[in-house]
């Protein structure tokens, strides 16, 4: 990645895509160039959220909401001590942020951390093509990194694929963190961190949880030197086919029936551990309004996705595995892709999906209540 800040304001730019496709607007935030997947999200608001998921890493974020940028940048709403996008694509950013917590614009906020976005392109032809054609690689030009277009397709063509990547250690902690109980401390957790979003220890915290979130290379006697009364995976970026060691950890703690909860990476996680296979969805699943149904009650909720694999499991039947009865619990209502796994012999589940909703709805909360509930079942 090659970055400027001068000019961002008024530099031409191009996004190509590898099939060729191309679109003019201007720069967006730093000036240079950026290689990332093309993907589109459908949240109308948490751009902030967003922008500082880890689990974006090494991928160029479409909003499909036209006007962006509109409650400026606070230091309070990001999940993680970053922006890791690795681009940012928006139709019309906001001239002035209008909000009483804002502290600076989004277009500040992108040239201070040196993201290359691009604006004033037709989002809705983006988005329209990349639904029918899937997520595919992308590069940002801007400034003097702007050429003839044979040029930056042979670029972007030379940029590596999701397909394989494994990305999670690189957006982890290094180190062991200590998130404390809010009031009465009544579990300990042991948080294998994927590329874990600041919120989702915060929720475990308010429910009485003293968090310990590990590094992703965290092994099973690390995990276990933290007595946890439960284990959670949780989400973060890259092809789950490659994230070998976190199945092999999390078989050790299925193997000893400890209350296991994992999100989005840490439901492909279970997937894995249980013996199922994962895949690539075709332009995959991103933003804040995603149906899906709970079907242990029936219930259908609005939740907070951003995965582009997903868990080859039969949602028809109930799977035998080497940890005992598996099945799909909770499945997108809009193409039917498992949202959700659970064992039915031992305190383990999972959902594909981000139940913290930061940013996002709060139907999905009660899953941080049914984690407490399977340590609180194991106590007893």
């Amino acid at each position: 990645m090659t970055i400027s800040t001068r000019g961002a304001a008024k530099a031409p730019a191009v996004l190509v895509l590898e099939d060729g496709r191309a679109f003019r607007g201007r720069a967006y935030g730093a000036v240079g160039e950026t290689f990332g997947e093309a993907v589109f999200s459908t949240g109308m608001t948490g751009y902030q959220e967003t922008l500082t998921d880890p689990s974006y890493h090494r991928q160029v974020v479409v909003m499909t909401a036209p006007h962006v940028g509109n409650t400026g940048v606070n230091d309070e709403d990001p999940e993680s001590k970053r922006i890791w996008v690795a681009g940012y694509v928006v139709r019309d950013p906001a001239r002035v942020p209008s909000n009483w917590r804002s502290q600076r614009s989004l277009d500040e906020e992108l040239e201070q951390q040196g993201v290359v976005g691009i604006s004033g392109i037709d989002t809705r032809a983006l988005t329209r093509h990349l639904r029918e054609r899937g997520a595919m690689r992308v590069g940002i030009f801007s400034g003097d990194a702007v050429a003839d277009e044979a040029t930056l397709l042979a670029r972007v063509k030379e940029a590596p694929e999701m397909v394989g990547a494994d990305l999670s250690a690189e957006v982890a902690t290094k180190e062991t963190y200590v998130v404390p109980a809010i009031g009465t401390k009544k579990f300990t957790v042991a948080a294998i961190d994927l590329g874990i979003k600041g919120m989702t220890p915060h929720r475990m915290a308010e429910r009485g949880i003293e968090v310990h979130v590990l590094p992703a290379t965290a092994t099973l006697d690390e995990v276990y030197a933290v007595e946890p009364d439960g284990v959670f995976f949780s989400n973060g970026p890259g092809d789950p086919a490659t994230a070998d060691h976190p199945v092999s950890v999390m078989q050790g703690v299925l193997e000893r029936k400890t209350p296991l909860f994992g999100i989005c990476f840490g439901n492909q996680i279970l997937g894995r551990a249980l013996g199922f296979g994962t895949y690539k969805l075709k332009y995959g699943h991103r933003g804040i309004n995603q149906p899906v149904q709970d079907r242990t009650t029936g219930k259908v909720e609005v939740t907070a996705h951003n995965h582009g694999f997903a868990v080859d499991a039969p949602l028809d039947k109930v799977s035998d595995t080497k940890f005992g009865r598996a099945e799909v619990s909770h499945v997108c209502l809009n193409d039917q892709v498992v949202e959700g796994l659970q064992l039915l012999d031992q305190p383990a589940f999972s959902v594909q999906y981000h139940p913290e909703a930061a940013a996002g709805p709060h139907d999905a909360a009660y899953l941080f209540d049914r984690f407490v509930s399977l340590m609180e079942g194991q106590r007893a």
